[in-house]
């Protein structure tokens, strides 16, 4: 339920700032009696993509504690809580961001997760079940992966990419729906668009929307490359790859990330070698990651 809550007040939120916008901007109907106007269309799908995606990023943090249950560490409750501040504040100062704030979630499974709206403004997670099972080493790494991602930039990243796809695959959806509603529907120039129009944008919004998705996908598991070259370089290379396989081999525990936080944790789930589905994965796989830092001769 409180996931739905969310999902109706994200959207609320973008209908009531794109309108301000578009508003503000002088932008009118992008339709008039000689069909699309390609323009004002661009404009208005380049507002909705944008500020959907930019509302999503600020409220991030917010969601993140609400979804995941994760409590915020404000005045250490025992000596593991204190040691978590201490790691996090040592990191962050050699990664040169300020302190994000440090919080814990319940999960069996060893995960972790960044997030927040800019680099001195964040979030990092661990879950409960990290804090117990792995050693001291591999929790500091993990803790330099998350703050790797933070200190790149990779959820500002991510958000404008995902709100330029999401422009795009709008705007080539109504441009596509326009068209095949006048070749095989047999609207007239100047009619008013039918139900063949909106039924052909919708399904054409998922189908461009899936495909678009794996260009996001592709710069999510990037970054995820990045995130592990920044751990390395903070905590250590094998430090790095033991926290790594320690995630590989709890991969099959329950208590997974909600989905909607998955493309922010540290590990997303175990698939190994490569297939169509590999496309739509938002982390590499585990054997990926590991080569990866193998390969980074200048990190000990």
């Amino acid at each position: 339920m409180m996931r739905i809550g969310l999902f109706l007040l994200t959207n609320l939120a973008v209908l009531v700032v794109a309108g301000i916008i578009l508003s503000l901007l002088g932008v009118g109907s992008y339709r008039s009696s000689g069909g699309l106007v390609l323009s004002n269309l661009l404009v208005f799908c380049f507002v909705f993509g944008m500020v959907g995606s930019m509302i999503s990023l600020f409220l991030s943090k917010w969601m993140a504690k609400k979804t995941t249950g994760t409590q915020i560490i404000e005045t250490p409750r025992n000596q593991a809580e204190q040691w978590l501040l201490q790691e996090v504040a040592q990191l962050s100062e050699r990664a040169g961001i300020k302190m994000p704030e440090v919080g814990i979630f319940p999960s069996y499974q060893s995960n972790a997760f960044a997030t927040g709206w800019n680099k001195n403004a964040a979030l990092v997670a661990v879950s409960s079940g990290l804090l117990e099972r792995m050693s001291a080493d591999e929790v500091r790494a993990v803790l330099a992966h998350e703050i790797g991602h933070v200190a790149n930039g990779d959820m500002v990243t991510l958000a404008l990419v995902q709100g330029v796809i999401n422009a795009f695959v709008m705007f080539f959806a109504r441009v596509a729906g326009d068209y095949i509603d006048r070749a095989i529907f047999g609207r007239e120039e100047g009619d008013a668009p039918g139900i063949g129009y909106f039924v052909i944008t919708m399904v054409l919004d998922i189908v461009f929307g899936i495909l678009a998705s794996t260009i996001v996908l592709w710069f999510s598991r990037q970054r995820e490359y990045r995130a592990d070259e920044a751990g390395a370089r903070l905590a250590g290379k094998q430090a790095m790859i033991n926290a790594l396989l320690r995630l590989q081999a709890e991969s099959q525990m329950p208590d997974q990330m909600p989905k909607e936080m998955q493309a922010f944790a540290i590990a997303e789930g175990q698939h190994q070698g490569f297939s169509l589905a590999a496309l739509f994965h938002t982390h590499p796989s585990i054997e990926q990651r590991v080569a990866a830092l193998q390969q980074l001769h200048d990190v000990r």
